[in-house]
């Protein structure tokens, strides 16, 4: 199988497309992220909409009906799984490939 084009993906996508597997409102998705990463990455509002726009345009995630009109809530599509996948599958490769040289 030929790995996807948009691999590697950033750590941030990678992030925010597993804190969408359970739909999620911008601040919620920025908090999820730095919980996710032990504080070590943190999304301005500024680069979280711009993730989402790209993201959207490439149908890895879907706006879901929401409750409260003041806010859009995302959840991950079927395209965003398989490539979160994918990249899991290759990160994994890679963590194998430091562990069998003692790393």
């Amino acid at each position: 199988m030929n790995r996807s084009k948009y691999l590697p993906l950033t750590e941030t996508t990678y992030l925010i497309l597993i804190a969408l597997i359970e739909p999620g409102h911008g601040y919620l998705i920025m908090q999820k992220v730095e919980e996710l990463s032990d504080g070590n990455v943190r999304i301005a509002a500024g680069t979280m909409y711009g993730a989402i726009d790209n993201l959207m345009k490439l149908k890895w995630i879907k706006s879901v009906p929401s409750d409260d009109a003041r806010r859009k809530v995302y959840q991950i599509t079927d395209a965003g799984m398989d490539i979160l996948k994918e990249e899991t599958n290759r990160l994994r490769s890679m963590i194998s490939i430091a562990d069998s040289l003692h790393l």
